[in-house]
């Protein structure tokens, strides 16, 4: 069964995001459509489990939107304005509807990783 997960870790502090807003779109064509709005838990991940389960679970191009800057002010760290990093967008293809897609995310404020996990 296919299913959508993030877990984003904060690589400037050693520890999960928790506290970190996090967008789903789905792209069509020049749209984004929303999906779902969400703060990541103590562990860095979604409370609810799964951002896309098997009957969500469709091939296409979708983005995660993680608000890297309002998270780290929120923790203390003072960031110029603009920040340098106030966004992190993702954007990756679900090519097999019913595949685990984990999409994690390693951030700092003033860099980041991610990479298809399992």
């Amino acid at each position: 069964m296919g299913h959508l997960s993030t877990h984003v870790l904060d690589t400037m502090n050693g520890c999960p995001a928790a506290g970190m807003a996090v967008r789903l779109q789905r792209i069509e064509g020049e749209l984004a459509v929303p999906l779902k709005a969400f703060t990541l838990n103590a562990d860095g991940r979604n409370d609810g489990g799964a951002l896309l389960d098997a009957q969500s679970m469709a091939i296409g191009c979708y983005r995660l939107i993680f608000s890297v800057a309002p998270y780290f002010r929120a923790r203390g760290v003072t960031l110029p304005e603009p920040a340098f990093l106030n966004h992190v967008q993702v954007d990756f293809g679900i090519a097999d509807a019913t595949g685990h897609y984990h999409v994690p995310l390693l951030v700092s404020p003033w860099a980041y990783s991610t990479y298809r996990g399992s």
